[in-house]
């Protein structure tokens, strides 16, 4: 890799020539493929960029990628570089043209790169002719209309490339991307906000046709039932987009299903293609001795038509051949949440799907959770193999949607193999291409290269690549269209890589293309076993449909044989099961087999334990699930059940919320089923906060805590910030301390409900009280009371209406939204809200006491380490946490008595600080007030006997 220095003395060489013979380079006989070699290659060269992979990396892991050409009308054709991270994630198109083009104002070629990237989902690209540079926001979708200037964020020429050296080198250079330079960049530019991602845009596209042909269909073919309309319409579009993929890939001829317009029936002269497809390809997608209902469909022309305009070159915005089936993925994701219904009058309407709509919608989980979760589950079991030892790695993702994880685990599987054969490929053929070895020795190279399961350029071939997907990857889930949309993606991540000419070579050897996946993938209620039916005569009409019971026994025998699955991925869904919206037949099922099944029962918690029941022992489990499995009361049981039956291996919440339109916060989970429980006791657990995914492969940071940790807390929650270097400290706050719930009575404020009815800015009549809002709490003191309510307990209501309390002459008030507890006391009868939960105790001076531990350092490294909800939006103290806070007890009547003075000393300050206004008179006060918190704060660690390596941890312990 070359140095900055390097880079800009290269450089400036190139700048040098191109200048000296500009007019040669600028008449039109000096074509693209001549610019590249003789100026583009080389910049991006100097920049420290592997052009030609000298570094001999297998094809997955190539820096960049020399496209091959496809052609894509009459004016497109594949980006000409792709460049990459290590692991081989894609970061920016280059395209590239020859000098006699105008970068700068020609608009098919910035349509081009626009169109290639922002299919691949690459935010930043870049178009060149060396003679010009031009990049583009690719965020902003194309539109065959947009001027060159459109999205183009940075224009510059050869003779900027000196001056403007640091921006290029900042940005591009190879040195500065692994450094997050160029992430950097993408962050920075604010034109991209508000755009529309691919994903989104196809979303939108699949939608319109589903609508289209869900309406003709029900139009034409008044015999179809709604189930079959769902179904021919899942069936034609997957088809479709299959075909239009293996187009843009090269598979296929371009424009071929154009060229089925033609005559009475579109849709009949597609059919037959269909059938063709399912000579060469052997997909259950194509597979017309199940599907008996597609053959007789009567379609509209223009309705296909309008489809399959709508896939091709100018009007499609999307390039197939980059469109990734991770982003067609997180598009169908949201595509399955809605269904079609049928009217009375037989018209179809799409509304969303029942489950999805208690769910609150459909959440595609983010690539780099699918990734990291693969990493530590599949990746940690495939380590070391074998080929011949994966094959009986069995894979399962439960509740497998559009098919994400399969995807990431199928993709891992291929890497490693790619991986593995790789350095002997590489070797035999320098061997049978070197004239240092004897003619013998090359031939016999030659063969043994020959039984590498790698085509002549080294990559997997079409058979290990079905045989890997058909021996390690499985799924279910209990949506039919689901189960469709994954069998597709694994056969479109399959056939990546394929051209015209291995497939028709498989063809050759009587081998159609892609395997068939219906023992793999299968639709059923992985929670519900045939079992159900036990003893039951009269379940109400349509139950079968909602429960779809699934053995998984019978689906997978061979697997059971051997006792289960290595591996259970996924993103189970999240949806408590309310008895009001679910059939108490299904209800008292889950109550009767799965012992997590509590108050509460979120289908999450029984995907944990049917999850674990079908692993092998001592394999790996990997969940996102949200947070609350951590500390929420209701899910105490599973907790337990998981230690019992589990040894926990890595607990990491995730950064933010992972789901963009979802306020749910989430970690993810890696288990190993094992059921040796004792030896779990002493197990180390890796605990991470803000699980954040590196982009460049980088390392993340955990601590460690004994799984037996977990069994001594306070209602057996996960705490993962509890440490083996901080447990002594947390043990020692605790001892000799009682719980708050036990030095005082702890009450919610008023609910009222409706707040127009019952509150005033004004005392109405007696029956009206003042009252403080949470908003109006803060360290030792509160707002001034501004509103009264009347004292009147309405029918629905919540929290405390007992007037001992509210008109209580002395109590401690604390503020429920906020990272830790934030107190202070009221000494006058005065109501609160029900954001803000009231102590009494025995006498004021008593409260005085227990306010000063709650508002001191040491209670807020207690409180975020046990209780911290980790939200970083709207954190909340609770109830139950505030009854577990210990309170120290006392040994000594003068420190109590000073604690007590500063507190009141505290109190005035703060009441002075609320009627100054000059500036340097509140700047003396803060002093004071720091002073005396610092004070403060010194006796409550004396109270508690920290020593000072323990008060710098405190004072340290930021979360």
């Amino acid at each position: 890799m070359h140095s900055k220095e390097e880079a800009h003395s290269l450089i400036s060489a190139l700048v040098e020539r191109f200048t000296e013979q500009l007019p040669s380079y600028k008449k039109s006989d000096y074509n693209e493929t001549l610019t590249r070699r003789d100026f583009i290659d080389p910049f991006f060269k100097a920049l420290g960029w592997d052009m030609n992979n000298s570094a001999g990396n297998a094809e997955a892991y190539r820096e960049v990628i020399h496209e091959d050409k496809i052609k894509i009308g009459s004016a497109t054709k594949a980006p000409d570089y792709s460049f990459r991270l290590p692991g081989g994630k894609r970061l920016f198109f280059v395209e590239a043209k020859k000098p006699s083009v105008y970068v700068k104002d020609e608009i098919l070629p910035a349509y081009q790169v626009r169109r290639y990237a922002w299919s691949a989902k690459l935010p930043i690209s870049i178009l060149t002719d060396f003679e010009e540079f031009a990049v583009y926001d690719c965020k902003k979708k194309p539109n065959i209309s947009d001027k060159a200037s459109t999205s183009r964020i940075k224009y510059i020429t050869y003779k900027d490339y000196l001056p403007e050296f640091d921006f290029i080198w900042d940005n591009f250079s190879k040195e500065k991307v692994l450094k997050g330079g160029f992430d950097k960049f993408v962050q920075s530019d604010s034109n991209k906000k508000g755009t529309s991602t691919v994903d989104k845009e196809f979303l939108v596209s699949l939608d319109e046709w589903r609508k289209q042909l869900a309406q003709n269909i029900a139009l034409r073919n008044i015999h179809l039932n709604e189930d079959e309309i769902n179904y021919t319409v899942q069936q034609t579009i997957d088809r479709l987009i299959f075909l239009r993929i293996a187009e843009d890939r090269g598979v296929e001829e371009y424009g071929r299903l154009k060229t089925f317009l033609h005559g009475d029936a579109y849709y009949q002269n597609l059919f037959q293609y269909f059938k063709e497809a399912d000579g060469k390809y052997n997909s259950g997608l194509f597979n017309f001795k199940k599907d008996t209902l597609s053959a007789g469909l009567a379609l509209d022309n223009k309705v296909i038509k309008n489809i399959l305009n709508e896939l091709y070159y100018p009007i499609s915005p999307y390039e197939f051949s980059v469109l990734s089936v991770e982003i067609l993925g997180s598009a169908y994701e949201q595509f399955l949440g809605k269904q079609i219904r049928l009217t009375a009058g037989h018209k179809a309407v799409i509304e969303e799907k029942p489950e999805v709509r208690k769910a609150g919608g459909v959440y595609y989980t983010p690539q780099y959770i699918v990734e990291y979760i693969v990493k530590n589950t599949v990746g940690k079991l495939a380590e070391g193999k074998t080929p011949q030892e994966i094959e009986t790695l069995k894979i399962v993702d439960p509740a497998c949607g559009s098919g994400s994880f399969l995807i990431g685990a199928y993709e891992y599987l291929l890497n490693y193999h790619q991986q593995y054969y790789q350095p002997t490929f590489e070797e035999l053929t320098q061997i049978a291409a070197s004239n240092e070895y004897t003619s013998k020795q090359r031939t016999d190279a030659q063969k043994e290269r020959n039984k590498l399961p790698l085509t002549p350029d080294g990559k997997l071939t079409t058979a290990v690549k079905k045989q890997i997907m058909l021996n390690n990857i499985f799924g279910v889930d209990i949506d039919t269209q689901a189960v469709e949309v994954t069998k597709l993606s694994l056969m479109l991540k399959c056939m990546e890589g394929e051209t015209k000419s291995s497939i028709n070579a498989e063809m050759n050897f009587g081998e159609r293309v892609l395997p068939t996946l219906d023992d793999n993938i299968k639709c059923g209620n992985s929670l519900i076993d045939v079992d159900f039916y036990d003893g039951q005569l009269d379940f109400e009409p349509g139950i079968d449909k909602k429960v779809k019971a699934f053995s998984w026994e019978k689906a997978f025998p061979k697997i059971f044989k051997q006792g289960g699955f290595d591996c259970v991925i996924g993103n189970p869904p999240y949806r408590l099961m309310q008895p009001k919206e679910t059939d108490q037949s299904i209800l008292d099922y889950f109550k009767t087999h799965f012992t997590v099944a509590e108050f509460k029962i979120d289908l999450f918690h029984l995907f944990f334990q049917q999850g674990i029941r079908i692993l092998k022992n001592g394999r790996l489990l990997g969940f996102i699930t949200p947070s609350s499995l951590l500390n929420n009361v209701y899910v105490e049981n599973l907790r337990l059940w998981l230690l019992d039956n589990c040894k926990l291996d890595t607990i990491a919440l995730t950064r933010e919320k992972v789901f963009e339109d979802a306020d749910v916060y989430t970690a993810v989970y890696i288990l190993e089923k094992n059921s040796q429980i004792e030896e779990n006791n002493n197990n180390l657990v890796k605990t991470t906060i803000h699980l954040e995914y590196s982009k460049n492969g980088g390392s993340i940071n955990y601590d460690t805590v004994k799984q037996s940790r977990f069994r001594e807390t306070d209602g057996n929650v996960w705490n993962i910030l509890i440490t083996e270097q901080n447990i002594n400290l947390l043990q020692k706050i605790k001892s000799n301390s009682e719980k708050l719930s036990e030095k005082g009575i702890i009450n919610r404020g008023l609910i009222t409900g409706d707040r127009k009815k019952y509150f005033s800015n004004k005392k109405e009549s007696e029956k009206y009280v003042p009252i403080l809002a949470g908003a109006d709490v803060f360290r030792y003191y509160t707002n001034p009371v501004s509103e009264y309510v009347l004292f009147e307990r309405p029918k629905t209501s919540g929290g405390c209406w007992d007037k001992e309390v509210h008109l209580a002459q002395h109590k401690i008030v604390i503020r429920q939204i906020g990272v830790s507890p934030t107190a202070s006391l009221i000494e006058k009868p005065i109501a609160v809200t029900g954001n803000i939960f009231t102590v009494r105790a025995e006498s004021s001076d008593e409260e005085k006491y227990i306010l000063a531990i709650l508002n001191s350092t040491l209670i807020e490294y207690f409180w975020k380490v046990n209780f911290s909800d980790f939200k970083n939006s709207f954190p909340q103290v609770t109830i139950f946490s505030l009854n577990l806070i210990p309170i120290k007890i006392l040994t000594s009547k003068k420190l109590h008595d000073e604690i007590v003075h500063l507190v009141e000393t505290m109190l005035q300050l703060q009441k002075e600080k609320q009627q100054i206004s000059i500036p340097h008179k509140l700047d003396q006060l803060n002093t004071r007030i720091e002073y005396t918190d610092e004070k403060i704060n010194k006796l409550v660690f004396e109270l508690y006997g920290l020593s000072e390596e323990e008060r710098r941890i405190v004072e340290g312990g930021k979360i």
